[in-house]
């Protein structure tokens, strides 16, 4: 179960290794020790692994340019916070754009907050929009507004929301000088060799391990047979 867990994880980073702002997951095993019955030479112990949670790696993934206006990358900490249906929620995707009321969202259609916790909307005959290395946005109309960009005390313990969404119910903390680079895009930092060699591995430990039930099973099967034949 263990190893059909972490085939899955391996298999989402393969899935969103195109994914901009994507933090490739890995699980987290640990040694369960159980003590079994006392024998002549001492007592035995029977040992599992057991899954306990999953590491989110946190470092930049590579900077793509794509000289959109509304693209905008995070090096370095931070998160930019959108605001959903349901709630805020923090992403580093920041292939951003205009909706059709001229506010600046995500490709899902959810807004893009200020620090003054607020959309921010352009008119249709503004020009020269950009967005400063702090998040300062400004065009031919002056000053936007300031892109909010938080972090966290603790980036682990933030879950997925859908997508390249996440969120946690830890306190904000504004990050006092954000680095931020317009017409790009963080992409993801899933490196596919490594995860297709992770996924080898796992495929041959999980067949060693299936093939050890089996022999197992038969020895089973084996005995109830020979035991229950009458004499």
């Amino acid at each position: 179960m263990a190893m059909t867990r972490e085939m899955a994880t391996i298999a989402n980073n393969l899935a969103n290794m195109n994914t901009a702002g994507f933090k490739s997951e890995s699980m987290l095993f640990d040694q369960f020790v159980m003590k079994g019955a006392s024998e002549s030479n001492g007592p035995s112990k029977i040992t599992f692994v057991q899954d306990f949670g999953q590491h989110r790696d946190l470092r930049d993934g590579t900077l793509q340019m794509t000289a959109n206006p509304f693209d905008v990358a995070i090096t370095g900490e931070g998160y930019f916070r959108v605001q959903t249906e349901t709630d805020v929620l923090y992403t580093r995707n920041g292939h951003f754009r205009l909706d059709e009321a001229g506010q600046l969202v995500t490709a899902n259609g959810d807004p893009v907050l200020t620090d003054a916790d607020a959309p921010i909307l352009f008119a249709q005959d503004e020009t020269g929009i950009t967005i400063a290395r702090d998040g300062t946005v400004s065009s031919s109309l002056g000053l936007r507004g300031k892109l909010s960009v938080v972090t966290f005390e603790n980036p682990q313990n933030m879950q997925m929301a859908g997508g390249t969404l996440l969120r946690t119910l830890q306190d904000e903390q504004p990050v006092d000088e954000p680095r931020l680079m317009q017409g790009a895009i963080e992409g993801s930092n899933v490196q596919p060799i490594i995860e297709m060699t992770n996924m080898i591995e796992v495929t041959r430990s999980y067949a060693s391990a299936q093939k050890l039930i089996d022999q197992s099973d038969q020895m089973r099967r084996k005995a109830i047979q020979e035991l229950g034949s009458p004499a």
